[in-house]
C-alpha cells in the first residue's frame, strides 16, 4: 500500500471539498494460476498486491454527487435519481454501476463526493477496475452504514461490471481485491465463493511482473466469445459448468464441437486441475513444481485457449531461456497486459536488463517491470 497515494487523495479531497474524508485502500491483484476458470465454476489462485487504488469519500450537501479521477484529470457530477451508463469505455461507468447495483438492493444512499488515484498500471491485467469498484462500494457501505457484508459488496462490484461496463467477468478479481491476506494467495472455489488461504514462502524467489504495454483490441469481445463457447459445451455435456466435466467426458462429444472449441474446453478442464495441484505444491514448499505448472498454464492459454499474443509469448520464451526463472505465464484476460514470473531474487536485476533489451529490439517498444508483495484486501485507512 502506498502512503504517498493515500496522502495525495486526502489532500486533494480537503482542497476541493473542505472537509476530512473517509479513506480507503483497495488493492489490485495478481493470479498465480487458474486463468479463465472462474466463469467455468472452477478454481483460481489470486492474491491482493501492494499496488491499488486509494479513495477519499464523504457526504455531499450540494444536492449532487461529484467523482474525481486524479490520474485522468477528469471530474463528473451526477444525481442519484438519474444514473444510467455513460459512453462505452468511460471510467465513470464503474462508479455509476456500483451506485445503481446498491440502489437495486433497496439500500438507501445519499449524495457523496469521491476522489481516487491508483498506482496499478492500466491494462496490466492486475484488475484496477475491480479495485475501483470495491473502493466505491466499500466507501459507500461505510459512509451510509449499509450493513453490507464483504461478499455482498463483491457481488455488487461484479454486477456493476456486467451491467454498466459490459464485461461478463467472473468473481475472482473482486474477491481477491476485497479478501486478500498479507503473504497469502487464496485458492478460491468460484462455485461456492469460498477460499482457502495459503501462506507462501517464496524463499530465495520473488514474483516479478513484466508489462507488455500493449492491449490488443480483441480482449472484451474475445472474452465474451470464449465464455459462451464454454457454456455451450457444458450444455452439450449436460453439466452445470466445465468444472463438472472430465477429459474423458469431453472426448465423448469430440464430433459434436469444432476442434477449436474442443481445445478451449480441454484447456479449462486441465487448468482447473493444475490450479489445485499448485495449491498442493505450495503446501509442500515445492516451488519447482509450482513453476512448472505456471509454464504449462501459459502453453494452454496460448495454444489451446488462444488468448495470448506475440508480445506475451515472447516474454515467456525469454523466461524459459533463463534457469533462474522457475515459471512464467501471461496473466489476466489476455491479448496484452503482463506476464507473471517466479524468479530468483538475486537474478532479477540481470534478467530485467536482458528481457527489456530483447523486447525493445523485437517490438521497438519498452516493456515495464514491477515487483509486487502479497498484501491485505480492501480496507479503511485509519
Amino acid at each position: 500500500m502506498s502512503t504517498i497515494l493515500i496522502e495525495q487523495v486526502k489532500e486533494e479531497f480537503i482542497k476541493i471539498f473542505k472537509i476530512d474524508p473517509i479513506l480507503i485502500f483497495s488493492p489490485g491483484r495478481i493470479n498465480i494460476i487458474g486463468e479463465h476458470t472462474d466463469y467455468n465454476g472452477g478454481f483460481v489462485f489470486p492474491a491482493a498486491v501492494d499496488k491499488g487504488i486509494a479513495a477519499a469519500i464523504q457526504k455531499s450537501n450540494t444536492g449532487k454527487c461529484t467523482a474525481v479521477a486524479i490520474d485522468l484529470e477528469s471530474t463528473i457530477e451526477f444525481e442519484l435519481s438519474t444514473i444510467k451508463p455513460s459512453k462505452e469505455g468511460s471510467w465513470e461507468n464503474y462508479v455509476f454501476g456500483v451506485v445503481a447495483e446498491i440502489q437495486n438492493r433497496n439500500k438507501i444512499i445519499g449524495d457523496f463526493n469521491i476522489i481516487f488515484k491508483g498506482n496499478v498500471p492500466a491494462g496490466s491485467g492486475m484488475s484496477s477496475s475491480a479495485a475501483l469498484e470495491n473502493s466505491v462500494v466499500f466507501g459507500l457501505n461505510e459512509l451510509f452504514d449499509l450493513g453490507l457484508t464483504k461478499t455482498e459488496m463483491i457481488l455488487i462490484s461484479q454486477k456493476a461490471e456486467h451491467n454498466y461496463v459490459g464485461v461478463k467477468c467472473g468473481i475472482m478479481d473482486q474477491y481477491a481485491s476485497m479478501f486478500g491476506i498479507k503473504n497469502n494467495a487464496l485458492l478460491l472455489d468460484c462455485r461456492t465463493i469460498k477460499s482457502t488461504a495459503y501462506e507462501i514462502d517464496f524463499k530465495d524467489y520473488q514474483l516479478m511482473l513484466i508489462n507488455t504495454n500493449v492491449k490488443h483490441s480483441l480482449s472484451d469481445s474475445a472474452y465474451n466469445d470464449r465464455r459462451s463457447a464454454c457454456e455451450n459445451i457444458a450444455k452439450i455435456l449436460e453439466v452445470e459448468t466445465l468444472r463438472d466435466a472430465t477429459e474423458a467426458d469431453l472426448q465423448k462429444i469430440i464430433d459434436k464441437v469444432t476442434p477449436t472449441n474442443y481445445q478451449k474446453a480441454l484447456y479449462v478442464i486441465q487448468e482447473i486441475d493444475r490450479t489445485q495441484k499448485a495449491a498442493r505444491a505450495i503446501e509442500n514448499n515445492d516451488l519447482e513444481l509450482l513453476g512448472s505448472l505456471i509454464y504449462q498454464s501459459h502453453s494452454g492459454l496460448s495454444d489451446q485457449y488462444k488468448v495470448s499474443c506475440d508480445e506475451l509469448d515472447f516474454l515467456v520464451a525469454q523466461a524459459k531461456k533463463n534457469k533462474y526463472v522457475l515459471g512464467a505465464r501471461m496473466m489476466g484476460g489476455g491479448f496484452g497486459g503482463c506476464t507473471i514470473n517466479l524468479i530468483a531474487r538475486k537474478e532479477a536485476k540481470v534478467f530485467t536488463e536482458i528481457v527489456s533489451k530483447a523486447y525493445q529490439n523485437k517490438f521497438n517498444k519498452d516493456c515495464s517491470v514491477y515487483f509486487v508483495e502479497l498484501s491485505e484486501g480492501t480496507h479503511l485507512i485509519k
